[in-house]
């Protein structure tokens, strides 16, 4: 069923290559087509209702249910015209019957709609497009019918024709007392597992008997015991249309799944029923069967297609026809050896060319008659004894001549003389042999007509065609059989007209006329070419191409013309048209390539019309002498065709000398060229080539062409327009070149972009790659051609790599636009994208943003802070002591909005930007609200009160925010770092540090008293540490970002000056693994950032000998300690001298704050630095590390096996099947 489940008529469109300037011509709706050859009419699938195909043409070519449906006239049915009365009961399900069956015999059309009669089963689309099975299709078909015709003449239609009865019976065998029960049915439901055909399986069920007794008595009550009894059923009413139902479907209890019974299940074309029916006196021709029709399954449990073989018992359709006409080669020699015929392919060949006019036709297009006449290629079939087809041809050259460039191929007039004489021959002998077999055509099924109903394609079969369906994916699953004594009237025989109500003949003449009418419009409006005539005196032939001197609107003339006239009246009218023209006047096809206008060939034959030239609607056609255009000779042909490629070559300075730098110049060169003219053309004596090509791994690299190869010509060695050609001379650097080279071809590849469907339509796919290049239009180009639906309120928002939906791509952006990288991945959302005045914002409330916790809101750019923040705040409920801040680049609340009355522009808020509802009401204007934190190693105790936000971390009991390593003394519990909150500060924007401190003073409480201001210093806070040192001297150096916190020193702090750096220092503790508390030292750097003057500094601190002690620096975010020796010195490749290091580089990085570990050798001897703390941290870093990774295999192996489990196609939710049926009783 899925082969079929999208196919749709679209119109079709004319459409360019090349040439901006060109338009779309879209042509108007074709009318259906007509009747093919077989006389009738097909079906079309809505999408998966090819099970409801077959059962209809099933019951359409019943004729007995066809006659007694149309006997039901609309005083019983009721009319469409009354449908939508309230009172009228219109039993639409039988009319709709009634006009299909009416369409499928009269109306001059290859296949008929469903869709009036699915809409009157009340059926969606969706249902349309759902798998559904036919046995149950035919119950419930059954049974709506019934119930629609309740209360009418037709009321037993169903009983009448379908109804049988099955009689169970059990027999004691003691007191012979015989206890039955019957039962009714519409069809016979028969196995298929281990049965070898129909007859064996009603065997089984109707004549074999079982038998009741050791452990399984049968209690029987006229003994009123438990006795041996024998088991059986029988046939006690035959209907006259038997519904045969095949259970090819099982369920396998051991792999817990379903599965199709595959193997071969034969049933006869004639059956005798007699013998698994009661006994009876009646005729034994009373229970001899034909078959009729075949309903064939084609697929697995869970999916496939249905089709239909159909008994043609009236002769409407013309099965003689395709006999004589559709397959001549099977009847080219004697029907008697028909055989032999497949095997002769001189005889098949011959009878292809005689139907083909003048004899002439492309080899291509012969091997393809070859397959459509017998089924098979010729590679498969006769390659091997005869070889290829034109080496065939060739050999046999006394009967087929082969044009010079051997495309096409002609019938010598001998051969075609023989060949004609040969098949008039045997077109006699066929229509002897029909016409002998037509009297008892009807009677015999060896002679009757059958076909294959695929939807809308019908073919004819032969009967024993029907043997094929005994086994395999694709065999037979319901069989439908007729009483052979059901006798068809003569009138009926090739008569679609008879039996069908006036009223149905009216409404079919009516239909067929009006569709006579439209395809003559149609045809008539189809014969029209546009033809766009380039004048020869128009243009000049350079760098390969032709070129228009003016303009192209000037060198261009737009022509409709007839396809039916010819070539002669054609070049007529264009003398006629162009009065200034003198001498010969060609007519050449050309076509637009990306160097130019090219000519391709001559166009021949006046007397053969533009529609056997197969010139096609849109067609460029050459108008000059044949020679020359502006005195240059034009090269023709596709041999020639010019291609233009991108040449990347080293740029070359003024002087001549090769620039490092990578250029690429457009080249055109002819297709029979050779691909060493490219090193000509750049006056390039001896260099390489290279071309693009892909690598299995999906990598582009640069592949060197062989120097043997140069010899080739471009379109021998695969090189097509706009390929790219890299040229390296002897000189160039190799991997400097070809980096830059692969590079450059990178800019203009077409790549995908890759859609998820996240609107939850059932009907489209969740996600599907698109095509697209950096113009093109993603929304209206691109995603509309991969969706069948696009909903109006939707749009496309890229997906980060955290799967996170950004801001909507506006409908009308490109690729470029939008700023899309290639292999993006975007999700079809719902809501319409914002337009260009509005903003696509994100905001959530706080300043700890967790993923997948923002809002959404899409307002004007115009709208002021206060009218956002209004809107804000009332979405989620918050009141006026809120303000709205943007979230800077480190996803970290920035500046507040403080300017209410500026719009989103003027503040340059852009669509995606994220705004943080943050608590608190903003200081007045020229005031920042800082909060401040004290700092203090960990013995220092006390009760302080905690920051509301806390910095987005977890403050200790007590208002203690603990970092979760430690920097002031690392591995020393002691000197642990603690930031303890004191309150907020309103300051002024231009305060320096030292109002700073003494507004800071104020916070302080009594059990931290600090004497003045003079022993504080400011530090910012970066990742819940002390960061930058704030210095005296400096106005605004604190924001919200950074708020200061302020430790206290032992003495007053003197001014630090630009070069002075502040540094904590912590002296080891002789023996122990650990570091006394931490001593802020003051470096000056004025004498350079060099690790010989830290030294110093460090020992004069310590009073101790500069040789005798050791320092380094601690990274408290890996735990570990780098020795700072003043011998570290490199040297430079260019200069060759010492340079002395400078700390504040790698891999030092040093910076104020920094916490300096320093050693006494005179007491300690060893280079170890770390800390117990230190090896645990490092510890437990390694074990998280080694978490993540067992997580990630761990995901990938769940990815892998779910994936093998669920491999294949995904199977949709099996629905019910019903039938809306209205009351009529």
């Amino acid at each position: 069923m899925f082969g079929d489940l999208f196919e749709e008529d679209y119109s079709s469109v004319s459409n360019y290559q090349y040439g901006k300037e060109k338009k779309l011509k879209t042509k108007a709706l074709e009318p259906p087509a007509p009747r093919e050859f077989t006389n009738l009419s097909g079906i079309r699938n809505q999408g998966g209702t090819c099970y409801l195909n077959s059962l209809l043409q099933t019951l359409h070519f019943t004729p007995e249910f066809r006659e007694a449906l149309f006997s039901l006239g609309p005083e019983e049915l009721g009319s469409f015209e009354d449908k939508d009365k309230p009172d009228a009961k219109v039993r639409i399900i039988p009319l709709q019957l009634q006009r299909l069956f009416a369409q499928l015999l009269l109306l001059d059309q290859d296949a008929a709609s469903t869709e009036d009669l699915t809409d009157s089963f009340g059926w969606t689309s969706n249902e349309e497009m759902r798998q559904h099975d036919v046995q149950e299709l035919n119950r419930i078909l059954f049974s709506a019918l019934e119930t629609s015709l309740v209360g009418t003449s037709g009321h037993d239609l169903i009983n009448r024709l379908y109804h049988g009865t099955v009689v169970n019976q059990v027999v004691c065998k003691e007191c012979k007392n015989v206890s039955e029960k019957q039962e009714d049915f519409l069809d016979l439901t028969v196995a298929v597992k281990n049965v070898s055909g129909l007859e064996d399986a009603l065997w089984t069920m109707y004549v074999e008997e079982e038998v009741f007794d050791c452990d399984n008595l049968y209690h029987c009550g006229t003994c009123d015991r438990l006795v041996k009894a024998t088991k059986s059923a029988k046939l006690r009413k035959l209907p006259p249309f038997l519904t045969v139902s095949l259970l090819r479907f099982n369920f396998d209890f051991v792999k817990h799944e379903r599965y199709k019974e595959t193997s071969c299940y034969t049933f006869p074309v004639r059956i005798n029923l007699k013998p698994f029916c009661e006994q009876s006196d009646s005729d034994d021709l009373e229970y001899v069967y034909d078959l009729f029709s075949v309903i064939i399954h084609k697929g697995g449990c869970y999916g496939g297609h249905y089709h239909v073989y159909i008994k043609d018992v009236d002769h409407l359709g013309n099965w003689q026809f395709q006999a004589e006409k559709s397959k001549p080669d099977v009847n080219l020699k004697d029907l008697q050896n028909e055989e032999e015929i497949d095997d002769d392919p001189l005889v098949i060949l011959k009878a292809i060319l005689l139907q083909e006019e003048n004899n002439v036709i492309p080899v291509d297009q012969l091997g393809q008659k070859l397959l459509k006449k017998i089924g098979t290629s010729w590679n498969k079939k006769y390659r091997k004894q005869c070889g290829p087809l034109r080496k065939f041809l060739q050999l046999h050259s006394q009967i087929f001549l082969l044009s010079s460039d051997e495309s096409t191929v002609s019938l010598l007039k001998n051969g075609s003389l023989q060949a004609e004489s040969d098949f008039q021959r045997n077109d006699q002998h066929i229509s002897k042999t029909l016409t002998s077999e037509s009297p008892g055509l009807n009677d015999r099924p060896s002679c009757s007509h059958w076909f294959d109903i695929n939807d809308s394609k019908v073919q004819p079969i032969k009967e024993k065609d029907i043997e094929r369906q005994f086994q395999g994916k694709e065999s037979a699953y319901m069989l439908f059989y007729r009483k052979s004594q059901l006798q068809r009237p003569p009138e009926a025989r090739a008569n679609p007209r008879y039996g069908i109500p006036r009223h149905l003949l009216n409404e079919m003449d009516a239909a067929n006329i009006e569709l006579q009418t439209k395809r003559a419009e149609w045809d008539s409006t189809n014969n029209n070419l546009e033809l766009r005539l380039h004048l020869g005196p128009h243009y000049h032939f350079f760098n390969g191409a032709l070129h228009p001197i003016v303009s192209q609107a000037e060198s261009v003339w737009d022509l409709t013309f007839d396809k039916r006239k010819t070539l002669g009246d054609l070049r007529q009218s264009m003398f006629q048209l162009l009065e200034f023209w003198e001498g010969d006047m060609v007519l050449s096809v050309a076509k637009f390539v990306p160097a130019g206008l090219h000519v391709y060939q001559m166009l021949d034959g006046d007397d053969l019309t533009l529609c056997e030239l197969e010139i096609a609607d849109g067609e460029d056609l050459f108008v000059w002498n044949g020679v020359e255009v502006g005195g240059i000779p034009i090269p023709t042909g596709s041999d020639c065709e010019p291609l233009l490629l991108h040449v990347l070559h080293l740029a070359t300075s003024s002087e001549g000398e090769r620039c490092p730098r990578l250029v690429e110049s457009p080249h055109v060169f002819p297709s029979n060229a050779e691909v060493g003219a490219v090193l000509t053309a750049l006056a390039v004596p001896v260099g390489v080539l290279f071309i693009s090509a892909t690598d299995p791994a999906g990598e582009e690299n640069w592949v060197a062409i062989p120097e043997e190869d140069l010899k080739k010509t471009f379109r021998e060695q695969g090189l097509r327009n706009q390929s790219s050609v890299l040229v390296q001379d002897s000189s160039d650097d190799n991997s400097s070149l070809l980096t830059q080279g692969r590079w450059f071809t990178g800019m203009n590849e077409m790549s995908w972009l890759q859609v998820q469907n996240l609107c939850e339509f059932e009907s489209e796919e969740k996600q599907v790659k698109i095509s697209a290049t950096v113009n093109t239009v993603i929304f209206s180009d691109a995603l509309t051609s991969c969706f069948l639906f696009v909903a109006e309120n939707s749009c496309l928002r890229p997906i980060d790599r955290n799967g996170k939906l950004l801001c909507p791509v506006p409908d009308s952006y490109t690729v470029k636009e939008a700023e899309l990288k290639m292999g993006s991945s975007l999700g079809l959302c719902p809501g319409k994208a914002p337009t260009s005045s509005q903003l696509f914002l994100f905001f959530t409330v706080g300043s700890d943003v967790q993923p997948g916790t923002e809002m959404e809101i899409i307002v004007e750019e115009t709208m002021s802070v206060r009218d956002v923040s209004n809107f804000t705040f009332s979405g989620v409920g918050r009141g006026d002591t809120w303000h709205l801040r943007k979230m800077d680049w480190c996803y970290e609340a920035g500046e507040p909005l403080c300017e209410e009355d500026a719009t989103l522009r003027e503040l340059m808020i852009c669509s995606g930007d994220t705004l943080l509802l943050i608590e608190g009401k903003l200081p007045p204007p020229g005031f920042l609200k800082v909060p401040v934190w004290w700092y203090q190693p960990r013995w220092h105790t006390g009760h302080w009160k905690s920051h509301p936000d806390q910095m987005h971390g977890a403050p200790s009991p007590g208002g203690v925010w603990r970092a979760a390593s430690t920097q002031g003394a690392p591995g020393d519990p002691h000197g642990e770092v603690s930031l303890l909150y004191l309150g907020d500060l309103e300051i002024s924007e231009d305060a320096t540090v030292a109002e700073l401190k003494s507004q800071a003073m104020t916070l302080s409480s009594s059990e931290r008293v600090v004497p003045s201001p003079a022993f504080l210093r400011a530090w910012t806070v970066e990742g819940r540490r002390p960061g930058r040192l704030l210095r005296v001297n400096r106005q605004g150096s604190f924001t919200h970002h950074a708020p200061p916190c302020l430790p206290r020193t032992s003495h007053s702090v003197f001014r630090c000056s630009p070069q002075d750096v502040v540094l904590r220092t912590q002296m080891r503790l002789p023996g122990q693994r650990a570091y006394a508390p931490c001593v802020d030292l003051v470096w000056d750097t004025g004498r350079g950032w060099t690790a010989g003057s830290l030294r110093q500094r460090v020992a004069h601190f310590c009073s101790l000998p500069v040789e005798k002690i050791e320092i380094a620096k601690y990274f408290p975010e890996k735990f570990e300690w780098l020795p700072i020796s003043s011998w570290n010195q490199h040297l430079t490749k260019r200069k060759k001298k010492k340079k002395q290091d400078n700390l504040q580089g790698a891999p030092y990085y040093l910076k104020d704050g920094d916490t300096i570990g320093i050693k006494n050798m005179l007491v300690e001897d060893d280079d170890d630095f770390s800390t117990a703390r230190d090896d645990l941290g490092k510890e437990t870093q390694k074990q998280l590390a080694l978490g993540k990774k067992r997580y990630s295999l761990h995901v990938q192996n769940s990815d892998l096996f779910s994936s093998t489990k669920t491999s294949g196609r995904p199977r949709a939710p099996e629905a019910s099947l019903s039938i809306h049926v209205g009351s009529f009783r």
